[in-house]
């Protein structure tokens, strides 16, 4: 019975312990007004980091990379894509696509 009362208090002061509420959260001042004007929604973003961001999803797209403009083939054409899932794209590309193009 006495082990009891000690785990139990025990228990209650790990609780306190844990379950205090510090007043850092309230810190920043979001809590009064957590939505922003919508003059300030583009402050995050520089203009510059998102012409660049546009600029360099662009090129990526335009630079693939052999394998996967292999897999955006293979994937486009059904059978080569169930061949695919049992066999690996490069084996599914090799075996729909690779003897076309040496004819």
């Amino acid at each position: 019975m006495r082990t009891l009362i000690v785990l139990t208090v025990l228990a209650v002061l790990v609780m306190a312990a844990t379950c205090y509420e510090s007043h850092e959260s309230m810190e920043s001042h979001e809590y009064l007004n957590p939505f922003i004007s919508r003059r300030r929604a583009n402050d995050f973003i520089r203009p510059n980091t998102r012409l660049e961001a546009i600029t360099q999803e662009r090129i990526r797209e335009r630079n693939k990379a052999p394998q996967e403009r292999q897999r955006e083939i293979c994937d486009d054409y059904y059978p080569c894509e169930l061949y695919a899932f049992r066999h690996g794209y490069a084996a599914a590309y090799r075996h729909y696509f690779e003897r076309r193009r040496t004819k």
